[in-house]
């Protein structure tokens, strides 16, 4: 099986089935979880399928990336009181060993009903192309992050943005460039942790901080000819205590 295949899997067991046996095929015995509220391992997966199926959870895949060992998806979520709102909105990292499901980080944000574009959270192109340019566009995609979210050199946004179709999804920003530069007054990233890519479609996990407070930073980007064209984004406090000591990078 290819890896996307082994994570729908595992998603479907975990969220559709509720399926505790097919689940436990799917994960690795060390399962490694990066969740600041889930213990990690098997098991404590596992122990959340009856909460999970009384409450009637599903899930809608939108995005799903493919980089090496990596599988990244954009999700909503329902029925998802567990994770803190009727509804939220997710980007899951999971990395694949031996065709098991290895390790897992996200950022979770509750569904937002109207957002400042008037797009939504989720909405716009999902066909991945430009699969031969993937790693000139992670290239890019980084580029852009380190120069202007992290270093703050905003006269170089022009370089990396295409002004006619910069789309955005942050419920609370609006399109194009002059909204970015308003929102960077108060998001601050600082460090980029891992970049993951497939053809027009990168992704950023990065951390930094949102009025003052710790905060993990889901960036996806959309590239067409060159530059990003569109933006989606999840944003999540990071917590002072854990359920584990893994951290959420």
């Amino acid at each position: 099986m290819d890896h996307k295949a082994i994570c729908k899997q595992a998603m479907d067991a975990l969220f559709k089935d509720f399926d505790a046996d097919a689940l436990r095929h799917c994960l690795t015995e060390n399962y490694i979880q990066h969740n600041p509220h889930v213990p990690s391992g098997r098991d404590a997966i596992i122990n959340l399928l009856p909460m999970l199926k009384g409450a009637g959870f599903t899930y809608e895949t939108h995005r799903m990336l493919e980089d090496n060992d990596l599988v990244l998806t954009h999700t909503t979520y329902r029925n998802a009181d567990v994770f803190g709102a009727k509804t939220v909105i997710a980007f899951d990292i999971w990395r694949i060993q031996d065709e098991k499901v290895a390790e897992h980080w996200d950022a979770i944000i509750p569904e937002h009903e109207t957002t400042a574009s008037g797009r939504s959270q989720t909405d716009g192109p999902t066909e991945i192309n430009e699969h031969d340019k993937t790693e000139e566009n992670k290239a890019l995609v980084k580029s852009f992050v380190s120069d202007v979210l992290i270093d703050g050199q905003i006269d170089k946004m022009g370089k990396f943005l295409q002004d006619d179709l910069y789309e955005q999804h942050n419920p609370v920003v609006e399109d194009g460039p002059d909204a970015l530069k308003k929102a960077l007054t108060q998001i601050q990233n600082d460090r980029i942790h891992r970049v993951i890519g497939e053809g027009n479609f990168v992704l950023t996990q990065s951390e930094g901080s949102w009025d003052g407070k710790p905060v993990a930073i889901y960036d996806l980007f959309r590239v067409d000819a060159g530059k990003i064209a569109e933006h989606w984004d999840v944003i999540q406090e990071i917590p002072a205590e854990m359920a584990h000591a893994n951290g959420m990078f």
